[in-house]
């Protein structure tokens, strides 16, 4: 199947111990990411991270699925029902 633009939102409960392995997952997964913004909430040592993604089901799948895994780690994503074009096919 090919890739669909998407995204995927990660809550990190308990930041300080947890973000470290968040961060070596999403670098073992950079090559589908576009873009990522990470908003701490510093009195509740919680932090959010979006990040979009270009990425088949099956790729996502994977990197959910070691997110899932961590401890403290909540994560929901979504990808767009059309596939991403190469090139434009719009005839102007």
């Amino acid at each position: 199947m090919g890739k669909r633009l998407g995204f995927v939102g990660i809550i990190v409960h308990n930041r300080r111990k947890t973000a470290p392995f968040v961060n070596k997952i999403l670098t073992e997964f950079g090559d589908l990411i576009i873009g990522r913004m990470g908003i701490p909430h510093v009195k509740r040592e919680h932090s959010v991270i979006v990040v979009i993604v270009d990425a088949s089901t099956d790729e996502l799948g994977a990197l959910t699925g070691k997110l899932g895994k961590i401890e403290g780690v909540s994560v929901k994503s979504g990808l767009s029902k059309d596939e991403i074009c190469a090139t434009s096919t719009k005839k102007e």
